[in-house]
């Protein structure tokens, strides 16, 4: 698939916008999929496309807080095998899906997301005592991979979510092994979709360079300001290029509705 130099422009730059979100908020994935389906990308190739940018994103924040110590990768290496396999998994099912039922079934995908992270908490700074083993903490990674195999946006956050209020760990822990548990997802996912032949690839290593320096410029921004309008920044972009999504009348889900329209009038 070729696109323009212009809409090449743009998606890179909405992977900018992505980077900086997702750095203090988390969801990059609700702009960067969405925009490129709305630049025409077909939704396998929209999410394989979108897990190559988001590979680096994740494995350099890995490499970030392995750096600092706050890895634990003793007790996290049998979740993150989990993780990997689940998403292996789940990017099988999307590549046997057909195109068609995609197009109409992400776009409610990415509102209920939206929905998500405008009702999400912020979670303790401290860890907390937790009853749950590794076997749920394997299940939950396999669970949350296949998730993000077979869609992506969100998970990150559900990661973290799970690790805070299932397994005890402060937001910086949550969100150091929420990082490697998405990093080992992503490649899986990845793996699997690149094998298939879905990855557009220069598209995706330009929208990753955006989006690396997006996360950087993010980082700094919440440092020095704070990060309190990075979700309700995110929500808005997110809920605005779905609805462009939407008001496509050849999009499956909106010509079923107005099919149901017409046949009631």
């Amino acid at each position: 698939m070729e696109l323009g130099a212009d809409i090449v422009a743009l998606l890179a730059l909405a992977a900018f916008l992505a980077g900086m979100i997702d750095a203090v908020a988390g969801g990059g994935g609700l702009i960067t999929i969405p925009a490129l389906m709305a630049a025409g990308v077909p939704p396998v190739q929209a999410l394989a496309t979108n897990k190559l940018q988001s590979a680096f994103g994740t494995g350099g924040a890995v490499i970030a807080y392995a750096r600092k110590g706050l890895v634990d990768l003793r007790r996290f290496a049998w979740p993150t095998v989990a993780a990997f396999a689940g998403a292996a998994g789940g990017a099988f099912v999307l590549t046997r899906i057909d195109p068609g039922f995609l197009e109409g079934f992400l776009p409610i995908l990415l509102v209920a997301m939206a929905i998500y992270f405008a009702l999400a908490r912020r979670g303790a700074e401290e860890d907390r005592h937790t009853r749950a083993g590794p076997a749920a903490l394997f299940g939950t990674a396999m669970g949350i991979g296949w998730y993000d195999g077979f869609f992506g946006p969100g998970t990150g956050s559900f990661f973290t979510t799970a690790l805070m209020a299932v397994f005890g760990l402060g937001v910086l822990r949550a969100v150091a092994h929420a990082k490697l548990l998405n990093f080992a997802s992503n490649l899986a996912g990845l793996a699997v979709l690149v094998a298939g032949g879905h990855v557009l690839w220069m598209l995706g290593l330009a929208m990753a360079a955006a989006n690396v320096a997006g996360a950087q410029v993010g980082a700094w921004g919440a440092i020095r300001w704070g990060a309190g309008i990075a979700r309700p920044l995110l929500i808005v972009v997110s809920l605005a290029l779905t609805v462009k999504l939407l008001a496509d009348p050849a999009n499956p889900l909106t010509a079923a509705v107005l099919a149901m329209l017409r046949s009631a009038g």
